[in-house]
């Protein structure tokens, strides 16, 4: 158990039913009446983002979460299969649960798998991935001043904005958590 007043960043609780992690809080003294703790909550099951208020003496249970190292195998549909590297042994999770978190992921790459009493609710890409352009206009010299940027197609089939000098073939480094170009591939 936890209370309120002992709130931090990343700390995960559960509330009402549901999994949250704590993404600000802030304790607040009021000139009158009691103090309360004002935080942002990250519900880990649907992302939604809610404000919630506590006092600081009410407590709730601490929410153990589960991260697993496990090796995307495969996609067929409506289901994303995984495999633990160590075990061999294999799970398979909903697209729903999957969301868009392995849009830059590649098969038989390494990704966590968040759980929560055995109960899969999340997956963590690598935070930087490298993957090859197969489409994009043609690069230009020059103008690249600006920094201006052009779509391109990576072979996950994600949209990533790079800048105009990026050609198809060539491998660029991408931030999983953004989508942004970060810059090519070192070879």
């Amino acid at each position: 158990m936890i209370s309120a007043g002992e709130f931090r960043n990343g700390v995960t609780i559960e509330y009402e039913g549901e999994i949250y992690i704590i993404l600000e809080f802030q304790h607040v003294k009021p000139g009158k009446g009691a103090a309360f703790v004002r935080t942002k909550l990250k519900n880990l099951r649907s992302g939604a983002v809610v404000e919630k208020t506590f006092r600081p003496t009410e407590k709730m249970p601490t929410a153990h979460i589960d991260r697993a190292d496990m090796q995307y195998l495969y996609n067929d549909g409506d289901l994303y299969h995984f495999m633990n590297t160590e075990t061999y042994d294999q799970i398979a999770v909903n697209a729903a649960d999957v969301g868009d978190a392995l849009k830059f992921v590649k098969e038989s790459e390494m990704v966590k798998i968040l759980s929560h009493e055995g109960v899969v609710f999340g997956i963590e890409p690598p935070i930087f991935v490298e993957l090859e352009v197969i489409d994009t206009e043609p690069g230009f010299k020059g103008n690249t001043a600006t920094g201006a940027t052009k779509p391109a197609i990576v072979e996950t089939g994600a949209n990533v904005n790079v800048p105009l000098f990026i050609n198809q073939n060539e491998v660029i480094r991408i931030d999983t958590r953004t989508g942004e170009y970060l810059g090519r591939a070192k070879e």
